[in-house]
């Protein structure tokens, strides 16, 4: 009896989670070319869906703050936001500062995120890092065990 008892709450767990809007997990997403991300985060947006970030979240990936409202994100201890300058290969192959780019990429950021990154001198070829409660303070926690059973990745 206790089986089928506990059968019966897991199912019916699964059924909640399912039923509810979808979860969308990041992690270790280093970014990439920003048009991608534009329009994969421009997809989600339309999708309804949210955003669990859950590790690092580098480069062009952070465009989703931008792309999604706030209470559409949450974050977990272990979201690691990583921001730098926009860039391209050079002739001789090295990458080189795109200042076009890292102002549209800038552009994108809600004034919360646009504020901290001033702060620590705009955005330059080093990355810099939101996380912890500096992150926390911007974006609600996730509550894992309610809203994510088994949330799906983003893949690019």
């Amino acid at each position: 009896m206790k089986i089928v008892t506990g059968l019966l709450a897991a199912g019916l767990l699964l059924a909640g989670v399912v039923s509810s809007h979808a979860l969308v997990r990041i992690s270790e997403d280093r970014g990439g070319r920003i048009g991608t991300y534009v329009e994969k985060y421009r997809d989600l947006r339309s999708s309804g869906e949210s955003v669990m970030i859950d590790g690092l979240c580098a480069s062009a990936c952070t465009i989703v703050l931008g792309q999604l409202p706030p209470e559409r994100i949450c974050v977990t201890s272990r979201a690691n936001l990583g921001f730098h300058a926009a860039w391209d290969y050079g002739p001789n192959g090295r990458s080189i500062t795109n200042p076009e780019a890292t102002q549209f990429l800038y552009s994108m950021y809600p004034g919360n995120i646009r504020r901290w990154i001033m702060q620590r001198g705009g955005l330059k070829p080093q990355m810099i890092f939101l996380r912890g409660r500096a992150l926390t303070s911007m974006y609600k926690p996730c509550f894992m065990d309610a809203q994510a059973q088994a949330p799906r990745t983003l893949r690019r």
